[in-house]
């Protein structure tokens, strides 16, 4: 019917069109619609009062399609969205309402500002898919277990050099420690282990994968074999002295906590850091000081116990001797060794010692010491001379001799020339018959 007016209610209202006008008719008492309709009394007389004066509309809430008292005002919206496409454009929904509380003052709930993103198009919804592995739960107490891992990224996106991030993170509290370093290796290992443990402590196992620079990929020796041993890599070396056990990951699953850390550190960290303008390592290390007691703050958890297994640093215990790279190398008769092809002569031996070889210390702030038995032996620096030129020279002539061709009146031509011409004789008498 033309003109016919249209009402549209919900659910909950729908049952209050069955109850409500058999309360106004005075077939049910107010009480008994009070509790089928889960309500008050007195809301009941009001809902009464308001459909005796407006008819069945009067059921209908009187908020509908009015805004909310708690709504955010639409020119603080439009500011917050602005701000995100100009500064936070790739910044996550949970990321960027800290960054606008932080930087620009403006507080706004996560999901408030994500349906707002999805609105403009500026976030798409997206689960990961995750395949099944089994879950290995958390080590009990503080320092039992530390998780090793390097990642390769370009942290600082093209305004300088890629670096690698050398992190620590324990298993049963999830605190980080972290460094930026040119390439992952030896040097760098032993380099940021030696700053975890001067400010945690020496924890009792190490967790990590089989890089060549935690595990050796050397075949063993004779004496590893007969000492029922793997070959070991410098790290695992010096970890052995320090009294550090060390667990290798067959998967990176396996150590998928540092992993998760990496994801983070990605997202998170990256985006500190290009706010901030950051372009060289050495700025990079000095702002992960500020950094990383704000991560720590935010996603470590209690362990079960709180036993410390970290282990003081004492002076007993020289650091510096211990990560180190450490080879052996044979003494030549002449009291010299070759180290990184370089040739270094051996001044001084104390008496009483006839040593045939000495153990190389290259430690990692630059210095090298050269050790017998625990005695320190001082040596320098040697220049091998080259042969001169002329005398290579000479030597070449003598061995690049010329092809010797024999002339056309030697012997073994002639000789050549009369078997040549008695085979031609032999092949016509053969072929006459």
């Amino acid at each position: 019917m033309q003109g016919e007016e249209r009402v549209t209610v919900s659910r909950k209202e729908l049952k209050r069109f069955d109850i409500i006008p058999k309360t106004v008719r005075k077939e049910m008492k107010q009480r008994e619609a009070a509790e089928s309709l889960h309500l008050s009394v007195r809301q009941i007389k009001r809902i009464v009062k308001r459909v005796r004066n407006e008819g069945v509309t009067g059921i209908i809430h009187k908020l509908r399609d009015c805004p909310s008292n708690r709504s955010i005002p639409d020119n603080i919206k439009d500011r917050v969205i602005s701000l995100y496409k100009k500064k936070y454009n790739d910044f996550g929904p949970t990321f960027a309402t800290e960054k606008l509380l932080e930087r620009d003052k403006i507080q706004v709930s996560r999901e408030t500002l994500r349906n707002w993103l999805i609105g403009k198009g500026l976030w798409d919804r997206h689960r990961k898919s995750r395949g099944h592995h089994q879950n290995r739960p958390r080590k009990e107490c503080y320092g039992q277990m530390v998780i090793l891992d390097g990642s390769h990224h370009d942290w600082l996106e093209g305004r300088g050099p890629w670096l690698v991030i050398m992190a620590y993170i324990d298993d049963a509290t999830s605190r980080l420690y972290a460094r930026f370093y040119d390439y992952e290796g030896t040097v760098p290992a032993m380099d940021s282990f030696k700053r975890y443990i001067k400010t945690y402590g020496i924890p009792q196992s190490i967790y990590t994968d089989k890089h060549t620079t935690y595990k050796s990929p050397k075949k063993p020796t004779i004496e590893d074999e007969l000492a029922n041993r793997a070959p070991q890599s410098q790290f695992e070396r010096a970890l052995e002295e320090l009294g550090v056990t060390f667990i290798h990951a067959n998967s990176p699953e396996a150590k998928g906590r540092v992993e998760r850390v990496f994801q983070t550190l990605q997202d998170r960290l990256v985006k500190e850091m290009r706010l901030r303008s950051i372009k060289t390592k050495e700025e990079a290390n000095k702002y992960l000081d500020h950094y990383l007691p704000v991560h720590n703050n935010k996603f470590t958890v209690e362990p079960k116990k709180t036993f410390d297994f970290h282990r003081r640093v004492t002076d007993s215990i020289d650091i510096n001797n211990i990560l180190c790279i450490r080879e052996k190398r044979i003494i030549r008769k002449d009291w010299t060794i070759r180290y990184n092809n370089r040739f270094y002569q051996i001044m001084k031996v104390p008496s009483g010692l006839r040593p045939k070889y000495v153990w190389v210390e290259e430690q990692i702030n630059g210095g090298m010491f050269m050790m017998y038995k625990g005695f320190h032996l001082s040596f320098k620096e040697i220049e091998v001379r080259l042969p001169k030129k002329s005398a290579v020279n000479k030597e070449k002539k003598v061995l690049l001799k010329k092809k010797y061709i024999p002339p056309k009146d030697h012997p073994w031509r002639k000789l050549n020339r009369v078997v040549i011409a008695e085979n031609i004789r032999y092949n016509q008498r053969t072929n006459r018959k």
